[in-house]
């Protein structure tokens, strides 16, 4: 059997773009020139007229490109579940290149999702809540890193953080990436995960 390539057939579609827009050109000049414009302008008009029939598909395929793209200071976290935002956390942890472990739902010690590999591991603790986040997350993720034999600890929302859980996470070398910062969620877990950086505990 025989493969057949029309070599002709993206020529033939260029040709038949060309004639319609010569045929639109002329008639948009025209029908210029018959409201009432000056032939020069009749002319310019017919000139440009092809140029933006040949960009507006791309111009109305931007727009609604542009449109489903997520804007920089747009929350994405917005229509998440809990477990959607855990997911979304894992995602960006992955992208840093570290090895991921999501916990399990019971029996986690306060422990969501462990990054990186030993001596360096993190544990994030996540919390997608409508609220700011207290001093209880950094307690459970500073609690339960140790069970989960991990280095540092970090804590994750698409919220704020209340003063007590600032005041509590600086007394523990806790990370606290709050709704404002989750952009440099990916640079915070390299750098917590680099194998060249001292462990602490």
């Amino acid at each position: 059997m025989w493969l057949v390539i029309d070599v002709g057939a993206p020529l033939y579609h260029r040709r038949v773009a060309l004639k319609w827009h010569v045929i639109a050109a002329v008639g948009l000049g025209a029908v210029v020139w018959v409201l009432g414009a000056t032939p020069e302008w009749s002319l310019v008009v017919a000139a440009v007229a092809p140029m933006i029939f040949a960009a507006a598909p791309h111009f109305v395929r931007g727009a609604i490109l542009g449109v489903r793209t997520a804007q920089p200071r747009e929350d994405v976290t917005a229509a998440m579940s809990g477990t959607e935002f855990e997911d979304h956390v894992a995602r960006i942890a992955r992208s840093s290149g570290a090895p991921v472990i999501m916990t399990a739902i019971t029996g986690d010690w306060g422990v969501d999702i462990i990054v990186g590999r030993r001596p360096n591991r993190l544990a994030i603790q996540c919390k997608r809540q409508s609220r700011p986040v207290g001093a209880g997350a950094v307690q459970e993720v500073v609690a339960g890193a140790p069970m989960q034999d991990c280095a540092r600890t970090m804590v994750v929302t698409n919220h704020e953080f209340t003063p007590a859980a600032r005041k509590l996470a600086e007394l523990h070398g806790c990370e606290l990436v709050g709704g404002g910062d989750l952009n440099r969620l990916r640079a915070t877990i390299r750098r917590l995960t680099d194998p060249s950086t001292q462990s602490e505990v």
